[in-house]
């Protein structure tokens, strides 16, 4: 199976643990495919970045809006271009840059276009996030994300998410990134650019269990009631 692949199912199967809302599980499949974006093949995406950033920039600065929008494009872009593959971008403190990052150019861009457009709040949210996988995901991956993550939404009726809500799901997508490449013979960098220890299984199996055991809390409800409801039936 292909890296984008595998990270995309370990992402969707872990988000599905802790939520049935498609815009969590939208944007932890996302986060999931977000490290890699510091790969060598991939500088050309920096680059566009950089460039994305810089033209939301000037716009934003032309027009008299918020431009530190356009800023935290940039410095996303800047941070793949000069890191190494499996180092920073896989490291805690890259995890929690990265997380930052996407998550306030998310939220931030979500309050610039609830008051420059007349479009109903809810489905800007959905749009961004749509948004954002053509910024992230592989080519070959949006044919279907995009038509399940809309299907999906429309189906389930769901378009609540709160500013927690998208920090969290994008930080458990960035960090399976990190936890299903532990399992590889190369290992993460857990620490760079304090420490170049490789960090292998005893990690990831840690990390998997932990985030099950999170799981389990967050549904506690959920179970107590399904319990409940199969003692009086």
């Amino acid at each position: 199976m292909s890296s984008y692949k595998g990270h995309t199912l370990f992402a969707l199967i872990l988000a599905l643990l802790f939520s049935f809302n498609p815009l969590i599980i939208a944007l932890t499949v996302i986060g999931a495919n977000i490290p890699d974006f510091d790969h060598k093949v991939r500088v050309e995406n920096a680059y566009k970045m950089i460039i994305l950033g810089l033209l939301v920039f000037i716009s934003l600065y032309i027009l008299k809006l918020p431009y530190y929008l356009g800023l935290i494009i940039v410095f996303l872009g800047v941070t793949f271009y000069f890191s190494e593959h499996r180092s920073f971008t896989h490291s805690i403190p890259g995890i929690l840059i990265l997380t930052s990052a996407v998550s306030l150019i998310l939220i931030w861009a979500w309050e610039l276009l609830i008051n420059v457009t007349v479009l109903p709040n809810n489905y800007l949210i959905a749009i961004l996030i749509a948004l954002l996988s053509f910024l992230f995901l592989n080519k070959r991956l949006l044919p279907i994300f995009i038509p399940l993550f809309f299907i999906s939404v429309v189906v389930l009726q769901t378009f609540e998410i709160s500013y927690v809500q998208i920090v969290l799901a994008l930080f458990l997508g960035i960090f399976s990134h990190s936890v299903l490449d532990a399992t590889t013979p190369a290992g993460v960098k857990l620490f760079a650019p304090i420490s170049q220890n490789d960090y292998h299984k005893n990690f990831a199996m840690v990390s998997i269990f932990v985030l099950i055991v999170l799981a389990v809390f967050v549904r506690a409800p959920m179970l107590f009631s399904l319990f409940e409801n199969y003692v009086r039936i």
